[in-house]
Formats: structure tokens, C-alpha cells, sequence
């Protein structure tokens, strides 16, 4: 298939060439012919299968066909994180590049005075977090009146981050007759609900929801928790690595994990909700340039992060679910390329391995790093691992993990082999 089929405004068929893309991703081939007859869509796919395309395409080119009001906002997409409005908004605009159509940015975290100069300028498409945008509304500084089209994009991510109230506020405001497109990896009860109440007979469009990309390689590394710190970086030294994005439970952890990298002469930054915006944007222009080759991040500050490159995913902390182990390593093994996804594990994580396995379909596999010492003491300032409760972990180095039987079974098969 090639995108000359959707039969695009020629102006998009000259930045589809321009920026090398060829054949459709299969979210791109089954949504955009749906979103361009104006039907409510709901649409699954893994990370970095190219889903923002699927519904700018389409919107770019109604806006392009069917002239509007003129500095008036006519579509609104919602995203969880500022890192991924930049990351929608970029690549908006690489595809209206040969348009006169405006793309605007709204979130936290920056000056007000900004945005509102944007809003006053006029926009045809708005990229918002939901807090900063009802901020706007509170002010009167946006206009939703001329809304034909919202996008909710990575909607479980924002209902996660609790921001369901907020996005159920910004719907009120909007024209009852919008087409709306709704993106999600999965689906809870609460996020089932609020489909019902908004969309109308969504057009369902599901690729390949229940596993990660098959270009991932994954691997679990079991170790006592007073030793992550020293195998994370006993890790890292024996690696042949691009870049790395490794990933932590807590802002504080990803702090420390980073200083610990830095003194062990990695250059690394940190990404978490703590950091102001331009040290977000720093620490990911350097690692997307390669300045920075190791990221240190909290799930929710990492949502948004485009980088082909990474070639090592590493949960420093086990993610609390299946769907948030997918999300994490979706990061690596992207475009076609192959990536490595290893994560650190105690006998507390036993059951949560469990969770992925089954959602995977599969037993990951379990390696031990040769050479490092499993029973060594751990080194001053190690990062000691909090548990689900934020208390540290207290146990002799070694001596819980070697009592663990699920790991005992698991070491014995690894050096069997």
C-alpha cells in the first residue's frame, strides 16, 4: 500500500516524500481512511508505530480542503505530558510543512504570556495538557467554538495521572457536533466508561495491542536490592550501546541512579516531573543528539520520548504492570531497528513477572552477568530500593535472593544451560 491511496491534499503528499515515508504503518493504513470520513475512531497500537500520523493526516488535510474561520483553534489534541504535545506538535508540523497551518503548544511548566500571545495570533491546531488549557479557559484566553475535531491522545496515560476530571471539564466547553478520536493502549473500567459517555459508534481499530514490538529482545536480571546500583553499572560497562533510557519508580530514585552514573564517568541525564521545562527539554535534546548517551526517567516523564536510536531499555525498578512493562520498552526497537530490554529483579518482583509473562505469552528470559558478585557487600551510598510502601528493602545483600525458591529454580536453569 502506498499513501497516494488515502488521496491526500497533494501539499501533505509533498511532506509525506519529503520525509522518506513510504508504505503506511498498519495503524496508519486502518485509521486514516476511518478519520477521514469524519467518523469517531478508538485506536490501539503499540508505542512507535507511528499513531500520530494516523490522525494528523487526516486532520491536516480537512483543514486544508475545507476552509474555516481564520484565527480560530479548529482542532484540539490532549496528551498526558509536555514531552509528548512537543513531540505531536513536531511532527504536525514536519507534515503541514508546505501549508499555511499553525501549530500551537499549551502546558505547564512555562510562562502563560507565551501561549496567550499564540492564542491571539490564531492557530488551526492546538496541542495541550489538560491543566494548563483550563487555566486558558478559566482566563478566556482560548476559543473553543470553532472545534471540529479533538484527539485523545494516550488517554490511559492521562487517566492514570488522574486528569479524567480536567478532560471531562474541557469536553463541556467544546461543540457537541466534533468528530473525536480517542488513542489508548489499554483500557480500564473507568477509561470504558468515559468512551461510552464521549465517542459516538467509534470505528474500532486494534493493532497488535497484547505484545510489545517483536524487534525487542528481553531479559531479567535477578539480584539482591542493595546490589542494583553495582550491577546496573557492571551492566552498562560490558554493553555496546547507542543510547539507553533506564527506568525508575520514584523522582527521587532517578536523582540518585543518575549521580551514581555520573560518578562512574557516564554522561547521564534525568527526567522526571520535578525538573523545570527547559531541563526536560535539555536533558532530552542532548539525549536525542547522542550528547547524552544514558536517560534517567520516571514513567510519566517519559511518555513522549521519540528517539529511534535507543538501543537498551533498563528497568532499574520492575514497572507495577504489564501494560507499563509494553509501554516502557516500546521506547527500544523502533523503525525497524532491534533493541534490548533488561530488567533488574528481586524475589519481591516475583509476581509481577509473573503478570508480564502471562500478558506476553511468554517466559522471559533470566540471565546472570558473569564475573559480577552476587554476594559482595554493597557499596557505600548504593541506591537501596524502596518498596511498594517507599520503605527500603532491608535485607543482607544475597541472602533473600538466595532464599527465594522461584529464583533458586530460575538460577539453576540459567547455569544448566
Amino acid at each position: 500500500m502506498s499513501f497516494t491511496e488515502f488521496h491526500l491534499h497533494e501539499r501533505l503528499q509533498r511532506a509525506i516524500s519529503a520525509a522518506g515515508f513510504q508504505t503506511p504503518t498498519p495503524i496508519q493504513a486502518a485509521a486514516i481512511p476511518v478519520a477521514l470520513t469524519g467518523h469517531d475512531l478508538l485506536g490501539t497500537a503499540q508505542t512507535g508505530t507511528g499513531k500520530t500520523a494516523a490522525f494528523a493526516l487526516p486532520i491536516l488535510h480537512r483543514l486544508l480542503t475545507q476552509p474555516g474561520a481564520t484565527r480560530q483553534a479548529r482542532t484540539l489534541v490532549l496528551t498526558p505530558t509536555r514531552e509528548l504535545a512537543d513531540q505531536v506538535q513536531a511532527s504536525i508540523q514536519q507534515l503541514a510543512i508546505h501549508t499555511h497551518l499553525r501549530v500551537a503548544t499549551i502546558y505547564g511548566g512555562v510562562a502563560m504570556a507565551p501561549q496567550e500571545r499564540a492564542l491571539r495570533s490564531g492557530t488551526e491546531i492546538l496541542v495541550a495538557c489538560p491543566g494548563r488549557l483550563l487555566d486558558h479557559a478559566t482566563r478566556g484566553t482560548v476559543d473553543f467554538r470553532g472545534i471540529e475535531c479533538l484527539v485523545l491522545d494516550e488517554a490511559d496515560r492521562m487517566l492514570d495521572m488522574g486528569f479524567l476530571p480536567a478532560i471531562r471539564r474541557i469536553i463541556g466547553l467544546l461543540p457537541q457536533e466534533r468528530q473525536t478520536m480517542l488513542f489508548s493502549a489499554t483500557f480500564a473500567p473507568e477509561l470504558h466508561r468515559f468512551i461510552a459517555q464521549t465517542l459516538r459508534d467509534p470505528e474500532r481499530i486494534a493493532i497488535g495491542t497484547s505484545a510489545p514490538a517483536q524487534t525487542v529482545a528481553h531479559s531479567l536480571y535477578p539480584v539482591p536490592t542493595t546490589l542494583k546500583t553495582s550491577l546496573l553499572i557492571a551492566l552498562i560497562r560490558e554493553m555496546t550501546a547507542d543510547s539507553v533510557l533506564i527506568f525508575t519508580r520514584t523522582k527521587h530514585r532517578a536523582d540518585r541512579v543518575a549521580d551514581h552514573l555520573k560518578r562512574a564517568g557516564y554522561s547521564t541525564g534525568v527526567l522526571h516531573a520535578n525538573r523545570s521545562q527547559s531541563q526536560r527539554q535539555r536533558a532530552l535534546a542532548e539525549f536525542r543528539t547522542g550528547t547524552v548517551p544514558y536517560l534517567v526517567a520516571t514513567d510519566i516523564a517519559a511518555r513522549g520520548i521519540d528517539v529511534t536510536s535507543i538501543s537498551h531499555v533498563i528497568n532499574f525498578d520492575i514497572p507495577d504492570t504489564a501494560d507499563a512493562y509494553i509501554h516502557r520498552i516500546g521506547r527500544t526497537g523502533r523503525a525497524s531497528r532491534t533493541g534490548e530490554a533488561l530488567t533488574l529483579v528481586t524475589h519481591d518482583d516475583h509476581a509481577t513477572i509473573q503478570t508480564i509473562e502471562r500478558a506476553l505469552g511468554e517466559r522471559l528470559s533470566t540471565q546472570m552477568l558473569p564475573g559480577f558478585d552476587y554476594q559482595q557487600a554493597a557499596s557505600p551510598g548504593a541506591v537501596m530500593p524502596e518498596g511498594r510502601g517507599g520503605k527500603q528493602a532491608r535485607q543482607h545483600p544475597g541472602l533473600a535472593y538466595l532464599a527465594s525458591p522461584a529464583y533458586q529454580e530460575r538460577l539453576a536453569s540459567v547455569q544448566r544451560a
